[in-house]
């Protein structure tokens, strides 16, 4: 058996007999001419002969020194704490991949461009479909809610009313709680921080599976049908990216789904790209805007883009506009139960005159000031937040659907409870509908005020939250709400917003930010009046609009989604003004809200830009051990004890003599393809290169990646003692391209290669000859400035 030994308390290297051998004669020459102090110590350090010395240099491929990677390699999923993995973007251009493409017909290569295209077209119907039904259920379950509601009011039986309102919502949000707490944890929150990692390179556990997509539909459902103050916006984007992840499985030999052309997606690099197209239409779906949905997933979901596939998501976008306008068409005839108004303009606004002036200007300012301010705040309390419902979250599935049960109750004592404080108006004259109002929906709700007057914070809080978002963009010529209303209704869905967000519920936060922002801006605007010859109404969107860029530090996407929900192209200036204003303010206290969300869940994330005190290191500052090499035909028994001991998911082949004239990097293997090459068994006995013959037993296909984690294990494979001793050619399934960097390379540099390229494995090669092939290996946790200032502490960070 060969002897295994670890240098440098370190950097574990798996070398051959002829290397052992050569060593031992060269401990037996050192014994000949042995000085006090000489040998090899434990810790790998060497002093004796130069001829010693420069063999210690080859048997350390790595560092001297003594680092690891101490960050957390898990996120928290639901309430525990999972393991991390990184997706494989990058082609591993080996033997069998080259064997593969030279054998594929010209009439393949139109069948995979021609499935792309009709993927995408599956994940817009799909979506589509996904977002018209979501809308129908939530607006027939809470307007039969509010018309129990309303009807027991009109009998004068208060207390039944609110029992029957608190308990309906209560149920609701038991239903998605339990789904989240038991089904699926992954399908609690937004989702939009989860799918924003994946498309950087982050696998996290079961964030795209079909069980979270079915808890994320009918989750979403039953928490907005609830009327908790969440949205159907962000989870509407997660079930998009949901959609296109499992039509990008590459087909299912469970199922029977084997049909010969999915094979060509069986592999990240395709799945990312049609990930990124069902976010898109997610939210193209959730907002009815197709172009805000394309330019939502270019500035904030996606991490990698090209022309292409812009194209395709723009496609998917349009069959989603499609899908929902023909089903919208549908229900305005009034088949769709209480279905409420429809249309792809779902608050239109533009019948108002949008003409400004220097004092307006001098308001949209103020307004942006103020949005960025309250918008960072907002997410500085809602980090706070998370992190106190970690602890109970972390307690079980019961602790979640109490904290649930909570927020439920005192969600429906404020809907219910805080229009009592309002007086009743007397309904204007001249009106072109009903007041007050008759039914589930409408501006002016009697609640419990006489006949003939409406209650206007009934008005807001007693209704959806796309009414009360029309109500708050209407015209003060059409609806006039109290300053005191407007106050009251700012605060507590201000409120509501954070403490609502982070419990066991999908919950999207544009209809929260949106809320509360339009009262802000409407509040503003009855403060300014005498100032500002801005509607209200107008007030009321660019006060949205300024929360959305201060929450959510999106600029070119926000504003083409609210100018396509308000058909307002009018007031396109105003509305960069505000927006650019208040994300500008509010960088400067915190990040956006999506990226903290990320940061709490652990998810290693890389930024687009490189932090300025990266390029002050280099590559070999913060490659870190242990690196596990092999030769290019290695012992099985070598191979396996490496898989074993350690997680790793990349190995650096090495080619060593007889085969080469000197040690030389061969390239990069992945555990994956290892584990594959070790089912089929194709050992030596001898250390020969056996490469035609191994290219000719496999396919690409047989090294793709299993759709949902599902492939070959280590614990599924058994061998004998001979068959450990036997050798097996690792060069057939070696990628002989992998992307390198110099050790002397910027950090930042580095980083940004890394992260354009959408890498797992970056290979740090030494600068000078005559040394190891390979200094280390550069994973997205040596970026995390967790590692970088642990090693570095005097580097600040730049916040």
């Amino acid at each position: 058996m060969e002897k295994k030994r670890e240098i440098s308390g370190k950097i574990l290297y798996i070398c051959t007999r002829e290397r052992e051998r050569e060593m031992e004669g060269l401990r037996e020459v050192k014994k000949d001419h042995s000085r006090e102090g000489s040998g090899i110590d434990i810790e790998g350090s060497f002093e004796g002969t130069t001829e010693e010395r420069e063999f210690n240099s080859m048997r350390e491929p790595v560092l001297l020194r003594n680092r690891k990677n101490n960050t957390s390699q898990f996120h928290i999923f639901g309430a525990n704490v999972c393991p991390i993995e990184s997706l494989d973007y990058e082609i591993a251009e080996n033997k069998c991949f080259k064997q593969e493409w030279r054998s594929r017909k010209k009439v393949e290569l139109y069948q995979y461009v021609f499935l792309k295209w009709t993927f995408a077209l599956l994940i817009g119907l799909g979506t589509g479909l996904v977002g018209f039904f979501n809308n129908l259920v939530v607006e027939n379950i809470a307007g039969f809610k509010l018309l129990l509601t309303n009807n027991l009011m009109l009998k004068d039986k208060y207390y039944l009313a609110f029992a029957s309102y608190a308990g309906c919502n209560m149920i609701l949000a038991i239903v998605a709680a339990a789904l989240c707490a038991y089904v699926a944890p992954a399908a609690a929150g937004s989702g939009i921080p989860e799918v924003k990692a994946y498309l950087n390179g982050v696998d996290a556990q079961s964030i795209l599976a079909p069980t979270t997509l079915f808890v994320k539909i009918f989750g979403s459902i039953f928490g907005v049908a609830s009327g908790f103050v969440v949205g159907m916006e962000g989870p509407m984007a997660h079930i998009g990216a949901c959609i296109a992840f499992l039509l990008g499985q590459g087909g299912s030999r469970k199922y029977h789904l084997t049909w010969n052309w999915l094979r060509y997606f069986k592999n990240d690099r395709d799945r990312r790209d049609l990930v990124t197209c069902g976010a898109a239409a997610g939210v193209a779906a959730a907002f009815r805007a197709p172009v805000g949905g394309v330019l939502f997933a270019l500035e904030e979901a996606a991490s990698w883009w090209r022309s292409a596939l812009l194209w395709r998501t723009f496609f998917t976008t349009a069959v989603v506009a499609v899908v929902l306008r023909g089903f919208l068409e549908f229900c305005q005839t009034g088949k769709c139960g209480l279905y409420g108004q429809g249309g792809l303009i779902m608050f239109d606004a533009s019948s108002r005159k949008a003409t400004y002036n220097t004092a307006d200007l001098l308001a949209v300012i103020f307004l942006g000031v103020l949005g960025g301010i309250l918008g960072s705040f907002y997410n500085y309390c809602i980090d706070k937040v998370l992190r106190t419902y970690s602890i109970i979250n972390g307690r079980g599935p019961s602790f979640k659907i109490l904290l649930v049960i909570f927020i439920s109750f005192l969600t429906s004592c404020c809907s219910y409870g805080l229009p009592w404080l309002a007086p009743c108006i007397p309904c204007p004259t001249h009106l072109s509908e009903l007041c007050p109002t008759k039914g589930r929906s409408g501006n002016y709700k009697n609640f419990h005020c006489p006949s003939n007057y409406y209650n206007d914070l009934a008005s807001l809080f007693f209704n959806t939250s796309d009414y009360a978002i029309r109500n708050m963009l209407t015209s003060s010529a059409e609806k006039r709400f109290k300053f005191a209303t407007l106050l009251v209704f700012f605060v507590a869905t201000y409120g509501l917003g954070i403490i609502t967000y982070g419990i066991a519920i999908p919950s999207g936060l544009f209809i929260p930010v949106i809320l509360a922002g339009a009262s802000c801006g409407r509040l503003a605007g009855k403060m300014l009046d005498p100032l500002t010859s801005l509607d209200v109404g107008l007030f009321a969107l660019l006060g949205a609009a300024s929360f959305l860029g201060g929450t959510m530090r999106m600029t070119v996407s926000l504003c083409v989604i609210l100018l396509e929900l308000t058909n307002d192209l009018l007031m396109l200036p105003l509305m960069m003004l505000v927006i650019l204003i208040s994300k500008t303010v509010a960088d400067i206290f915190n990040k956006g809200i999506y990226d903290q969300i990320v940061k709490l869940k652990g998810l290693p994330y890389m930024e687009a830009h490189a932090e300025p005190y990266l390029r002050n290191l280099v590559a070999s500052d913060v490659v870190s051990g242990p690196l596990i090499a092999f030769s290019g035909v290695e012992r099985v028994g070598n191979i396996l004890h490496a898989l074993k001991i350690t997680g790793h998911n990349g190995f650096p082949v090495i080619d060593e003599p007889p085969h080469t004239e000197a040690p030389e990097l061969c390239g990069l293997v992945l555990r994956s393809h290892l584990l594959v090459l070790l089912k089929a068994k194709k050992f030596t006995k001898e250390r020969v290169m056996t490469g035609s013959g191994i290219v000719n037993m496999f396919k690409e296909l047989d090294f793709a990646k299993a759709g949902s984690g599902k492939g070959v294990k280590l614990e599924d494979l058994e061998f004998s003692e001979e068959e450990m001793e036997m050798y097996v050619d690792l060069h057939p399934i070696t990628n002989t391209s992998p992307y390198t960097v110099v050790e002397t390379t910027s950090l930042a540099k580095a980083a940004v290669l890394f992260r354009e390229l959408g890498l797992r494995h970056l290979c740090v090669v030494p600068k000078t000859a005559g040394r190891p092939p390979i200094v280390g290996i550069l994973t997205r946790h040596d970026f995390m400035p967790e590692h970088i200032l642990g090693l570095y502490p005097h580097f600040k960070p730049h916040n």
